[in-house]
């Protein structure tokens, strides 16, 4: 057996991985992949700028809502932007993303507010979002149970499609998008999925954010090769990208979108990319992250990287700095807003805690019934009922957010 070839430095990509911009803006030319950036204009680059610029700040708003006790808990994406801007980028509004909790960008660039999407960890809602509307689930907190759902409706959409032509898939079809991390992958829920998927050759493209830490647990622990190996083993294709690289992110999400839309089955896109901050705002990551493994990523950032491929083609306008400003603008004010909606979120705007019993199942269920008994018996056996009411439905920034 042949023993897998390390990588020697943090942002090197494994062999035969799809790069197409280069960390000084420079774009490569690549037979199979660079056909599809012909679909996108100078509006929709810019669109996929001013995504990933606003996320990150509206991300950032996050992590200090939380650490002054206004969050339950924050997931940052910040690293991640460029991933998730070529994947959305690629998709039609038609097509479903099954998501973890970490995509913000996602949420954002398919019409969800950030006060809607700060809902889930403020503990206001189980969601901020009706998923009908915007083609975007839930976030999924149990980790990889979304591919299962993603898989499961990826089923249903063929079953409603059956009887279409090639033509008529091309241009009405619609797929589903799974995501999730690399350590996800290590669920049994992923392994599943894909035998599924392939069984019944799916309409899903299975998307993959390495960003290289599963919480403090190293990517080259997660797997011995590149995740996207994994594919072969189910019998469908699997492709490494630079998910730093929004463009090649662009091109190899369309490419596999088009080849779960028009039947050809599932495909696994896995994205390099680099989680900047900590797993969630629980996790201090410098108990096993160095310093010179985060300033090597630092030196690819995606954002850096499309600014400049901007800059220098022109995309950017006839005002490029005006466009830059603009947009840092609009993240200045999408994080004001994001402030004032959670701290809007306060007394009627939450439900009390005993009515996330009500709404567990569609029917009385004995277990939800038992844990609800349970949770009356608890609040009682406070002195003062407000104090009990305090403790749960308010979130402890002495703690970390964390409730009671």
């Amino acid at each position: 057996m042949n023993e897998p070839q390390p990588l020697t430095t943090a942002t090197e990509l494994p062999d035969g991985a799809v790069r197409l911009l280069d960390a000084d803006g420079t774009l490569h030319q690549d037979t199979r992949f660079t056909p599809y950036l012909a679909d996108l204009d100078e509006a929709a680059l810019q669109r996929m700028y001013r995504l990933m610029a606003t996320e990150r700040r509206v991300d950032s708003e996050g992590t200090s809502l939380q650490r002054q006790g206004q969050l339950a808990l924050w997931v940052p994406a910040i690293g991640q932007e460029g991933a998730q801007a070529g994947a959305l980028t690629a998709l039609h509004d038609s097509d479903w993303i099954f998501p973890t909790y970490r995509e913000h960008l996602f949420a954002l660039g398919r019409g969800v507010t950030p006060g809607q999407l700060f809902e889930l960890f403020r503990g206001a809602s189980h969601a901020g979002w009706t998923a009908e509307d915007h083609r975007l689930q839930p976030y999924t907190l149990v980790l990889a149970a979304q591919t299962l759902h993603a898989t499961g409706y990826a089923w249903g959409i063929q079953r409603d499609q059956a009887g279409w032509d090639a033509d008529r898939l091309r241009r009405e079809g619609q797929i589903a998008l799974a995501c999730f991390g690399d350590g996800a992958s290590s669920e049994g829920d992923v392994h599943e999925s894909m035998v599924f998927a392939a069984s019944f050759n799916l309409p899903v493209v299975f998307f993959c954010q390495n960003n290289q830490w599963a919480i403090s647990v190293p990517a080259s622990t997660q797997t011995r090769v590149p995740l996207a190996q994994r594919a072969a083993g189910y019998g469908f294709e699997g492709i490494t990208v630079d998910g730093n690289d929004p463009l090649a992110m662009y091109a190899v999400t369309a490419w596999a979108a088009e080849q779960a839309r028009t039947g050809a089955g599932p495909v696994l896109v896995e994205a390099h990319t680099f989680r900047v901050g900590a797993h969630t705002t629980a996790d201090d990551p410098t108990k096993y992250r160095t310093r010179e493994e985060e300033a090597a990523w630092a030196g690819v950032d995606p954002m850096a990287r499309l600014e400049k491929y901007l800059r220098a083609t022109g995309a950017a306008g006839t005002d490029p700095d005006g466009f830059f400003a603009d947009v840092a603008a609009e993240g200045e004010r999408l994080a004001a807003q994001s402030r004032e909606a959670v701290l809007a979120m306060t007394g009627d705007a939450i439900a009390p805690l005993e009515a996330v019993f009500d709404t567990v199942y569609a029917e009385p269920h004995p277990l939800v019934a038992e844990e609800k008994a349970w949770h009356r018996a608890w609040q009682a056996g406070f002195a003062d009922a407000a104090d009990a009411t305090d403790a749960i439905d308010a979130p402890d920034a002495a703690d970390g957010g964390r409730r009671a």
